[in-house]
């Protein structure tokens, strides 16, 4: 039984500080470089306490079992400018040894019902700790920005109005991702556009 929360947290507040340190260090990497990142930012959370509780009675998760059966109390959004850039990060996160994926789950061209998208990312992460190495398990969700207006708009409506949407708001919202996505799309063959005409002028000085 959890008796004091503050103290259940603290590992993953403490592997959240890392991962993200780690995540920005990646972005970092590429501009030192002189190249563009595919990641633009990177954000974590730790799930609220209300919030576990909640999705324990709703996922009928034991409390003896939270840390083996709730895999995103420790929280990790990076934020992508094009499509593309998403599963370039995916390739670099498969590819670190300091975290182990269990599983992978692409909302990006499998969309949600609602509308949403994005491409998750559940790992175990082996965090240090004084009295010896705990694995940590959280999420990484990876998206572009258009995405990320969405799903936090979203978000925010269903949190202030509650079983409340008639079926034409669905239908709306689902019509935004969409417009949200192509928006992507275009920006998307904008800059492959641009990355091609770059790469034939540089190709005639050669």
């Amino acid at each position: 039984m959890v008796e004091n929360w503050d103290d259940f947290l603290f590992p993953y507040q403490e592997a959240s500080n890392e991962l993200k340190l780690k995540l920005r260090g990646i972005r970092s990497q590429y501009l030192e470089r002189g190249e563009r990142s595919p990641i633009e930012f990177v954000t974590s959370r730790i799930k609220p306490v209300d919030s576990i509780k909640e999705k324990m009675q709703r996922r009928h998760i034991d409390e003896l079992r939270l840390s083996e059966d709730m895999e995103d109390i420790c929280g990790l959004r990076i934020m992508c400018e094009f499509l593309d850039d998403i599963y370039t990060v995916v390739d670099i996160l498969r590819k670190r040894n300091d975290i182990n994926i269990l599983e992978e789950r692409d909302y990006v061209h499998n969309e949600k019902a609602s509308g949403y998208r994005s491409y998750h990312i559940v790992f175990s992460y082996p965090l240090q700790l004084v009295d010896g190495q705990r694995e940590i398990l959280a999420e990484i969700q990876i998206r572009t920005l258009a995405m990320n207006f969405w799903a936090t708009i979203e978000h925010s409506l269903n949190y202030k109005h509650p079983d409340v949407f008639p079926p034409e708001v669905h239908e709306r919202l689902q019509s935004a991702s969409e417009t949200a996505y192509k928006l992507d799309e275009e920006m998307s063959e904008i800059k492959q556009e641009l990355d091609r005409d770059l790469k034939k002028q540089k190709d005639k000085h050669e």
